[in-house]
């Protein structure tokens, strides 16, 4: 199963598909294409604050399709300092694109190797996803 998803090697990845890319003091976060595929057609984005103060695990959004809503949780602790308001008009872009252009937001991280190390590397979300039921 998990050659069926796209897991891109350099990210870290959380248990519900949220993923994480550290890259010039901040992370980016999005959810994975695991995620978007369980939920098809994305037709609406909740974006987290500019300027909150998150935790890791904790809810920041939601991404609503077709099928359901679905929150999204932050990888990492910390403040959000930037939100891809792309995503508001163009909400499928998680569909077509979840590690680039469906990014959802970037965070200033507060803790990033602990979080890091309670984080998935692409290999062992592999892994991961091998476990997972349909």
């Amino acid at each position: 199963m998990a050659d069926e998803y796209k897991v891109e090697a350099g990210l870290y990845y959380t248990k519900e598909h949220e993923w994480a890319k550290p890259a010039d003091g901040a992370v980016l976060v999005g959810i994975d294409d695991y995620a978007q595929s369980q939920l098809h057609e994305i037709v609406y984005v909740e974006l987290p604050q500019v300027g909150a103060e998150v935790n890791q695990g904790e809810a920041i959004g939601a991404v609503e399709s077709v099928k359901a809503v679905s929150d999204t949780y932050s990888p990492v602790s910390g403040k959000v300092v930037e939100v891809n308001e792309g995503l508001v008009d163009n909400p499928e872009k998680i569909n077509s694109d979840p590690y680039g252009e469906g990014w959802i937001a970037k965070i200033e991280p507060s803790k990033l190797e602990a979080n890091i190390a309670k984080l998935m590397d692409a290999e062992k979300y592999k892994q991961y996803l091998v476990t997972l039921k349909h």
